[in-house]
């Protein structure tokens, strides 16, 4: 019977990168600019930033684990995370989408371990408790293959609905067993293509298909792969993660060169930039319970509902309302009853210092109200 290779991955190589540095932008006035949403504890005591480090703790040391961020967020990132070693937590100087910032992390990586597998998961997705376990089988797995090869691992989530707000990912035929080596649990599949996000009838035949998955931004694969894939695709990123890896060991310098290389960087997501030309990318079937709480309605899908299906987590009492989430984050003592009438399928939240009402179907316009506030004297201090 065919046994796990003696030469698998040390744990000592494997790597995470938690991207952090998101505004969070449609999810005010919950979210704010120094404490974005995966900063926020909504559903328990801990962020949703605390749970995406304890989840993968368990797999990867701790020295290991860099958090990806902005200047607003490093501090109250280190406070919420004192395992993470000071100096993990990396502060770009401005934002330029998901590409330069994989990029920094992959200089980081290397410079630690040019045999190291690193993976690159968001910080602010929401994975159930009994879907934890899947996860941390399916990244391990991951890793894993990875380190055997020259594939970018992408592990797409199982779509539940026809969801337009999401990439979707084709995964094509599943891989063979690995001569030599144990089956995985996980399901592998060449990627065939990406679809950016789609229409409702469009999103309607891909869900039906039973071909696709939903695409989470959540990538495994070995230091020399991307290297190679930056080189090939992205020769600018390619350049600034060489010039990076040889000044990584030193946090003065890597801040330094940073401060004066990102200005100039293109924005580019690391979707558009790599994997939507590379030929290499492998699809793990994701089959847990996965959220990334993209916008306010989604909230909906983690409060409790009554008969008339209105989500709600306040002193809340209506007439003739339906369908509508209703939350709450002040203090239970401090709370005041949100009262509604004739209202259906629409959003309301309360805080301390601002109250948002919208329709659901509106609900993406909150980043363009987030624009509208912090161009006004009056309202800056909200954003």
């Amino acid at each position: 019977m065919a046994t796990k290779k003696k030469n698998a991955l040390n744990p000592k190589d494997r790597y995470v990168a938690i991207l952090a540095g998101g505004k969070g932008e449609r999810f005010w006035p919950l979210s704010r600019e120094s404490t974005p949403k995966q900063l926020l504890a909504l559903f328990d005591k801990k962020s949703f930033l605390q749970h995406t480090f304890e989840r993968v703790k368990a797999l990867v040391p701790v020295k290991n684990i860099f958090i990806i961020t902005n200047e607003s967020q490093a501090a109250a990132i280190r406070k919420q995370l004192p395992r993470v070693p000071k100096d993990n937590v990396i502060a770009e100087p401005c934002g330029r989408d998901t590409g330069p910032a994989i990029t920094l992390a992959a200089a980081l990586v290397g410079a630690r371990s040019t045999t190291g597998v690193m993976a690159v998961l968001p910080s602010d997705h929401v994975i159930s408790a009994k879907g934890e376990k899947k996860f941390q089988r399916i990244l391990d797995d991951s890793f894993d293959l990875a380190s055997r090869g020259q594939a970018i691992i992408t592990i797409g989530i199982h779509p539940t609905h026809p969801e337009t707000g999401y990439g979707y990912i084709h995964a094509g035929n599943a891989l063979p067993p690995i001569p030599g080596r144990k089956p995985y649990k996980t399901v592998f599949h060449r990627a065939e293509r990406f679809v950016e996000k789609p229409h409702f009838a469009k999103a309607v035949r891909l869900v039906n298909s039973g071909d696709y998955r939903w695409n989470a931004g959540m990538f495994v694969f070995s230091f020399t792969t991307i290297i190679e894939s930056l080189l090939k695709h992205q020769k600018a990123l390619h350049a600034a993660c060489e010039k990076w890896f040889h000044i990584a060991g030193s946090p003065a310098k890597i801040k330094r060169a940073l401060k004066k290389d990102y200005p100039d960087l293109k924005k580019i997501s690391f979707d558009f930039g790599v994997m939507e030309h590379a030929q290499n990318v492998i699809v793990a079937d994701g089959d847990f319970d996965w959220d990334d709480l993209g916008a306010l309605p989604a909230l909906a899908r983690h409060l409790k509902a009554d008969t008339e299906g209105n989500s709600t987590d306040a002193d809340f009492i209506h007439v003739d309302a339906a369908r509508n989430v209703v939350f709450d984050t002040r203090p239970p003592k401090q709370r005041t009853p949100i009262a509604i009438v004739g209202l259906h399928d629409c959003v309301i939240v309360q805080t301390a210092d601002a109250t948002l009402v919208t329709q659901k179907r509106d609900a993406q316009k909150v980043r363009e109200l987030v624009n509208k506030l912090a161009a006004s004297k009056a309202h800056k201090h909200l954003v």
